[in-house]
C-alpha cells in the first residue's frame, strides 16, 4: 500500500510541476501522501508533540530535493525513506539526551566518590579495552563517541553506509562490554 491516490502519470505530471514551481502541485503531492507520512512517523514515534515536526520535515526536505529526485521510485516510496530515516534521527537524539543526562549524573556521582586514581585506572582499562577490538570497530567508537560525530558523520568519514556503521557501532559496544568487564573484575 503506497497510501497515495495518485496514480504514475499523475504523479509525473506532478512532480514536474512542482519542479516547475507550482506550489498548487506540491500542495497536491502533500496533501495525497500526508497521512502515509503521519502513519509512518507517528508508528516510529509514537503520539507526541515531535511526531508532528519530523512529519513537516519530511515535506520540508522533499522539496528541497524536487530537483534532485529522479523518479525511479513512487513519491510514496522516496517520502517513507526520508520519514523512517528522520524518525530514526528523532530516536537518536532522545537515545543521546538521556545518555547524556545519564552520563552527566554519572559523573557528577563519580566526581565526589571516585579518587583522581580510579578515574585514571577506568581510562587507562578504556584504552586497553580499546587496543583489543579490530580496527573497524574501534573507528567508529573512536569518531562515534570519542570524537563526538554522528552516526551520519562518521558514516561519510569513513566513507561506508550508514547502517553498516550502525551495525559496527552495536557490535562494538557488546565486544566492549565483554573485554571490559572481566578487565574490572566483574562477571560478563
Amino acid at each position: 500500500m503506497t497510501g497515495s491516490t495518485l496514480d504514475l502519470e499523475r504523479e509525473k505530471e506532478l512532480l514536474q510541476r512542482a519542479r516547475d514551481g507550482d506550489e498548487e502541485a506540491f500542495r497536491e503531492i502533500v496533501s495525497s501522501h500526508q497521512r502515509q507520512v503521519a502513519a509512518t512517523v507517528m508508528g516510529m514515534l509514537g503520539n507526541c508533540p515531535e511526531a508532528e515536526d519530523v512529519g513537516q520535515e519530511v515535506f520540508i526536505q522533499f522539496f528541497r530535493s524536487l530537483h534532485r529526485f529522479r523518479g525511479e521510485a513512487r513519491i510514496a516510496t522516496y517520502l517513507t525513506r526520508i520519514a523512517l530515516n528522520l524518525a530514526v534521527n528523532e530516536l537518536r537524539r532522545r537515545k543521546k539526551e538521556k545518555q547524556m543526562l545519564a552520563a552527566g549524573a554519572e559523573g557528577l556521582f563519580m566526581s565526589s566518590t571516585t579518587s583522581l586514581e580510579e578515574k585514571k585506572d577506568s581510562r587507562r582499562l578504556l584504552q586497553q579495552a580499546l587496543q583489543q577490538l579490530d580496527s573497524r570497530f574501534r573507528e567508529v567508537i573512536v569518531l562515534r563517541f570519542l570524537n563526538g560525530y554522528s552516526s551520519e558523520e562518521t558514516a561519510r568519514i569513513l566513507k561506508l553506509p550508514l547502517g553498516t556503521v550502525l551495525s559496527r557501532l552495536a557490535r562494538a559496544q557488546m565486544k566492549l562490554r565483554e573485554i571490559l568487564l572481566p578487565l574490572m573484575g566483574k562477571e560478563p
